[in-house]
């Protein structure tokens, strides 16, 4: 006979096996799992927060772009008027005029960024790591600085006749080492930066080129940083030079961070507002030379009250953006992206 032990030991797996089974029973049975909503309900207030901020705005700008609206009058006062907001865009001196101003800014402060921070970045790698550390902190300083407070003090700088850059300009031509070379420049003092037509473009543009130059050292650095040494060594030994190594090895392997800069700098060089409008006043300058599309898109919506044509406008940018990026993914990027 069976001890009491054993029999003990067989009531206790016996029920274990149908508490088990019970379980099993109760999970296979259909029915909703609340505990799978759970995750969403965790991502709730960012998905209710980004649908009133984010989509619905979006979705609002499309449906305005084909009604006519002054805020001021209410909703009641806008009226469906098809594509005439686009054709009136278009067919507006003030925007090509704007486009016109932005390309020139666009290319010729993102040009010289890189053509200044590729090159920078590269003696930067070649240096110790503190003293590359302090001098990419220094680089980047500009770009995580207000903008509104480095137009403020670029506007400062820029006057007639109380500007540094003035003063400085005269204090060379009237030195007795360097009066040979900047002794032309009393002739044209003071010289209107902000005011002369001719002028007021080449200052934005170098206003921008100092400010977001910075961050276009830091990628490259880090881009160069991740090439192995011993490629570079191997190519040494077999008789490059430096300026060889460069141009052959490490400007091609860096492609994708060159994709990633140049794409930013196309995105963020057409949308130029905050530094012409602050060294502007808002007026765009002499002769409109300052005017770039995103402060004419203001213009139109904040000053015109014209909600509908400037919803327009905006489009029309976002789509010239994507052009643009596009051009330069498909003839840069995804050569540089294939062989990464």
């Amino acid at each position: 006979m069976p001890d009491g032990t054993s029999i003990l030991e067989g009531v206790k797996m016996s029920t274990t096996l149908q508490s088990s089974t019970t379980e099993i029973e109760k999970e296979s049975k259909p029915g909703f799992n609340w505990q799978s909503l759970s995750p969403y309900g965790f991502l709730l207030p960012f998905l209710i927060i980004f649908s009133v901020f984010g989509i619905f705005p979006l979705l609002f700008s499309v449906f305005l772009s084909f009604h006519q609206w002054n805020p001021v009058e209410g909703l009641s006062a806008m009226s469906y008027v098809g594509t005439e907001n686009y054709y009136i865009a278009l067919t507006d001196p003030w925007l090509w005029r704007s486009l016109k101003n932005t390309f020139w800014l666009a290319i010729t402060s993102g040009v010289a960024q890189h053509l200044v921070a590729i090159p920078v970045a590269y003696v930067l790698v070649s240096m110790s790591d503190r003293l590359r550390h302090w001098l990419t902190s220094a680089y980047f300083l500009p770009f995580i600085t207000s903008t509104v407070a480095a137009s403020l003090i670029f506007f400062n700088m820029y006057s007639p006749n109380s500007g540094i850059i003035n003063q400085a300009l005269i204090a060379l031509a009237d030195s007795s080492y360097l009066g040979w070379a900047f002794g032309w420049v009393n002739d044209y003092q003071p010289i209107r930066w902000l005011e002369n037509a001719d002028m007021l473009k080449p200052s934005i543009a170098f206003m921008v080129f100092w400010k977001y130059t910075g961050f276009n050292i830091v990628l490259y650095t880090t881009g160069l940083m991740t090439i192995p040494k011993e490629i570079l060594e191997a190519a040494r030994m077999d008789g490059a030079n430096a300026f060889h190594r460069f141009w052959h090895i490490s400007l091609p392997m860096i492609r994708p961070f060159v994709f990633f800069a140049i794409t930013m700098t196309i995105i963020g060089n057409l949308q130029l507002f905050e530094e012409p409008f602050v060294l502007t006043r808002g007026s765009g300058g002499t002769g409109q030379a300052g005017l770039t599309i995103s402060m004419y898109l203001y213009k139109v919506g904040w000053e015109w009250l014209e909600m509908g044509t400037a919803s327009a406008i905006s489009w029309l940018l976002f789509a010239l953006i994507a052009f643009f990026t596009s051009i330069q993914f498909i003839f840069f990027g995804k050569k540089g992206l294939q062989g990464h």
